[in-house]
């Protein structure tokens, strides 16, 4: 029997290794693909593709530096967005709901993550552009304009509108995990806050928010990752012009849309690669970005 069960630990360790390595091959060979796509470009341009402003498919000029801005810029005002809804929701859930009723409502939320970023493009074509045209390009304008970041004219599409969509689509993501780290402080560290004499809001400041940090931020991070390479909805509402501009009423591109509307489409060697480089770049960009939370994991839990 001893030796039945010995046997059976060294099947589920081998297989479990087995499965582990062929993850880590999976990514290097994908690494490995997207280099050698990329290779004559790379060979050709080097790091000028990446500082370069002008992408003219048919003067054979590429240069990356107007999609790594709106990949970035998109991503960031997102997070901007929605790092401060999804920890309120995430608070809410599981600490002012019932457990029956928080149960239903964390299944809620959880659930937008699953509807297809198409459909969030659609919904921002139909609703939230002629919202932004209408309502919150005019009241920013108005207000905010000293800033310089909303001038010009609103066609209802752009970096603004394109950042918010993202938000909506990464609030489940960064909640889910706010929330399920918030229900995993122990109750009796929330009970001591209580008879020291906190309120209820020192006691999520101080017993809930401030030991989950660490989570937070790779909640965050993760939610970065998923803004970064988000294609069909940024596609259809970003504008999808290689531009750098100033005002996040105009339009610009990022690395996932300019790939999906000019793959198909690509007729000579050097673009195609030119796409495939901007993929690998893409690829380093959101393997940096799982690095780093793991990074501020980490350096949380030595404070701690």
């Amino acid at each position: 029997m001893k030796l039945k069960s010995k046997t059976q630990d060294a099947v589920l360790f081998y297989t479990l290794r087995v499965i582990s390595l062929l993850v880590i091959a999976l990514l290097l060979f994908i690494m490995f693909v997207l280099t050698k796509s990329a290779w004559p470009a790379i060979s050709k341009m080097g790091f000028s593709f990446i500082i370069g402003r002008e992408w003219n498919p048919v003067e054979d000029q590429f240069g990356a530096l107007p999609f790594i801005f709106g990949t970035l810029i998109t991503s960031f005002i997102a997070l901007i967005i929605a790092t401060p809804v999804s920890i309120l929701v995430a608070l809410f859930i599981s600490e002012y709901l019932p457990k029956n009723v928080s149960r239903i409502i964390a299944l809620l939320v959880e659930m937008v993550a699953a509807i297809p970023s198409i459909v969030f493009g659609l919904w921002g074509i139909f609703f939230l552009s002629p919202l932004m045209k209408e309502t919150i390009a005019p009241f920013l304008k108005k207000y905010f304009s000293f800033i310089g970041l909303f001038e010009g004219p609103s066609f209802g599409i752009g970096i603004l509108t394109a950042s918010m969509v993202l938000a909506v689509m990464i609030v489940p993501t960064i909640s889910s995990i706010c929330r399920s780290i918030f229900e995993l402080i122990p109750k009796h560290q929330k009970e001591a806050s209580y008879a020291l004499g906190s309120t209820k809001f020192e006691m999520i400041k101080m017993a809930v928010i401030v030991p989950s940090l660490s989570g937070i931020s790779s909640a965050v991070v993760l939610g970065l990752g998923r803004a970064l390479g988000e294609t069909m909805a940024v596609t259809m509402l970003i504008g999808n012009s290689p531009v750098i501009a100033k005002s996040l009423f105009s339009p610009a591109a990022t690395m996932a849309s300019v790939m999906a509307n000019e793959y198909t489409d690509a007729n000579t060697p050097l673009h195609v690669s030119s796409l495939c480089y901007l993929a690998l770049l893409l690829f380093f960009i959101t393997f940096l970005s799982n690095l780093l939370a793991k990074s501020i994991v980490k350096n949380f839990s030595r404070l701690r």
